[in-house]
């Protein structure tokens, strides 16, 4: 398997044809310079030895040198190994309210991008643990499976939004049975649901559902976002809020924090209910609960490990970077013998 460490600077090679520019531009001033100072007859015999082939190679071996060094700076990493790991860890499923009420600033930047801070700071804490990404509103959708690729997980959280989901509402239940579909009941790893909400559920039978999940070994961690005095819903369009959200009366409404509900869920499977205000705060409380909790061991993995190889395109770039400066203007007796533009 191959792939490239930091892709980002293969940017550099624009640099490539602005040096060929460059290059073009300085021998069109020196063919025109050398024209006004006399005949090529002229020059020949003053410079029998000056090689304008010799030149252009020296420019193309030194672009060769710096695409190299791109290259290297690139990092190719070739896999080749194989290696069997075996992890410990709870499976943590982190469903995430996408509902427009999510929107509101009453926490800064607004109560969805604030979850996602909480997540992936969460995530960042994690070692061995398995995550997976549940999205919900009116109803509940999987955005990511169960995973140890952190990586991804961070990726496909700043992926949700509030337009994901076409019915509104904040729908706990239907976050809590989705979740159950996600757990592996072959390894009977311990089994946490983190939700990040509001509060404000718009359906019925959320406890209903956390006493189900508790039977099923699932204990439920819930974060509240937002305030009690709440905060307007604003609309934005290009990054500008245009109108804030109104009811089928024409009155601005205003969302606030619910914290019944998400304690009454905590409460029913065991586990944790938490402010959402304080990132670092919440991020500890999750984690030290996850630390106390038996960590059960789960499937054998295979994965190519990764060598960066970056190492033979330097030697190469410095090579042709080197070559370039030991290499003459004139003329050799190869070049002579080649007479590549038919010298008498």
């Amino acid at each position: 398997m191959f792939q490239w460490d930091a892709p980002d600077y293969f940017y550099l090679i624009i640099l490539l044809p602005m040096m060929g520019l460059a290059y073009g531009l300085l021998q069109l001033w020196k063919h025109r310079a050398r024209n006004r100072f006399g005949s090529s007859d002229l020059l020949a015999a003053l410079a029998p030895d000056s090689s304008s082939f010799k030149n252009h190679m020296k420019f193309a071996v030194l672009l060769l040198g710096f695409m190299a060094l791109i290259f290297a700076l690139a990092n190719p990493k070739i896999g080749t190994e194989l290696e069997t790991v075996k992890r410990e860890g709870v499976d943590l499923v982190f469903a995430v309210d996408v509902s427009k009420s999510m929107l509101a600033e009453d926490i800064a930047p607004n109560r969805l991008e604030k979850a996602k801070r909480l997540v992936s700071e969460t995530i960042n804490k994690l070692s061995g643990d398995r995550v997976g990404i549940i999205a919900y509103a009116a109803s509940a959708i999987p955005q990511l499976p169960i995973t140890t690729d952190y990586e991804s997980a961070k990726l496909f959280l700043q992926a949700l939004n509030t337009d994901m989901l076409s019915s509104q509402g904040t729908a706990i239940a239907e976050a809590i049975e989705l979740s159950k579909t996600y757990f592996d009941d072959e390894n009977q790893t311990n089994r946490v649901l983190l939700i990040f909400s509001d509060g404000e559920d718009h359906e019925e039978g959320g406890q209903m559902a956390a006493t189900a999940a508790a039977a099923e070994g699932i204990t439920i961690f819930t974060v509240a976002l937002g305030t009690e005095k709440g905060d307007v819903i604003p609309l934005k369009q290009n990054g500008v809020t245009s109108s804030f959200k109104k009811d089928a009366e024409g009155e601005v409404v205003i969302t606030r924090m619910n914290t019944d509900i998400l304690q009454t869920v905590a409460d029913n499977t065991g586990g944790l209910f938490l402010i959402g205000d304080n990132t670092s705060e919440v991020v500890s409380a999750i984690t030290d609960r996850l630390v106390a909790m038996d960590k059960a061991e789960f499937e054998a993995k295979q994965f190519v490990r990764f060598k960066d190889q970056y190492q033979w395109l330097l030697a190469i770039g410095l090579f042709f970077i080197c070559f370039d400066l030991f290499l003459l203007n004139r003329k050799t007796k190869w070049i002579k013998s080649l007479n590549l533009f038919n010298d008498k």
